[in-house]
């Protein structure tokens, strides 16, 4: 096949994709293939066989009672991985502008299940060498930036993922153990608009996080800020509000318009002194 012909090809595979992003389609059950024909121009019979490829793909689904065809599976794939993508690429220079504030190292953590995993590590100062938290999995309730990931969890979705033992382990002041105690702490996030642990994933770490929001205002990601306790811990609340700034801004270059955290986030709030 030439290139002329797979370029015609693909030109009316992303029509039909386009036709199927619409409105008409996502808002209902989907399209059948006698509307995405008249939609697009095309005879029924070419739009059926294109589809039938699609579906092999993953790039389309039908509904096996109404027949009727939606974006599939490989699509949000796609799509999630572009997003991650330009996440850590833009997400570069605020973290390395707030481990130059903090003098801690910083991290861009996404959920992943019932965990957090990393994308991206900015060393501090005080990290001789990198210990490669990129692709490592860490609890959500013991962490900051797991906590940060669901502040915008209903209750009753908490009490149903973490039932009443939330925490098995931890020694932290703020030690949550059940899933109200989660709750009321997720409240307390919403509020400051930034998360603050002391211990919980391991004794003698602190940590903040704050939320990150694309131009949809979905939460996809938390910036984290994790030390020794002998170095931040009198300065948490402190690093906690630097940390919502950073976030706000990497928010805002995101394309996120709305309100986020502290309403004086953008413009108030000192970083710490963070000593050797």
């Amino acid at each position: 096949m030439s290139a002329a012909r797979t370029a015609i090809g693909l030109r009316r595979d992303l029509e039909i994709l386009e036709v199927l992003r619409s409105p008409e389609a996502t808002r209902g059950p989907g399209l059948s293939v006698t509307r995405i024909s008249e939609l697009t121009g095309r005879e029924k019979s070419q739009v059926s066989r294109a589809l039938a490829g699609m579906r092999e793909e993953g790039l389309v689904d039908r509904d096996p009672g109404t027949m009727a065809y939606r974006c599939g599976w490989r699509l949000y794939a796609l799509a999630a991985a572009t997003g991650e993508s330009r996440l850590v690429h833009t997400a570069g220079p605020f973290l390395r502008r707030l481990v130059s504030q903090i003098h801690e190292t910083a991290y861009l953590r996404v959920l992943r299940g019932r965990n957090v995993m990393t994308l991206l590590t900015e060393p501090s100062p005080h990290a001789f060498r990198s210990l490669g938290w990129e692709g490592l999995t860490l609890p959500i309730t013991q962490t900051s930036a797991g906590r940060v990931l669901i502040s915008d969890w209903e209750d009753d979705v908490v009490r149903a993922c973490f039932t009443d033992e939330v925490t098995r382990y931890g020694h932290g002041m703020r030690q949550v153990q059940t899933a109200g105690a989660l709750i009321d702490e997720l409240q307390l996030i919403r509020t400051a608009g930034y998360a603050k642990v002391d211990g919980e994933l391991e004794d003698g770490l602190v940590g903040v996080a704050a939320p990150v929001r694309d131009w949809r205002g979905r939460l996809v990601a938390a910036i984290n800020v994790g030390a020794p306790r002998s170095r931040l811990h009198h300065q948490l609340d402190a690093a906690g509000r630097v940390t919502l700034r950073c976030a706000t801004q990497l928010s805002r270059t995101l394309g996120y318009s709305g309100a986020l955290g502290d309403p004086g986030a953008d413009s108030t709030g000192s970083a710490p002194h963070a000593g050797p």
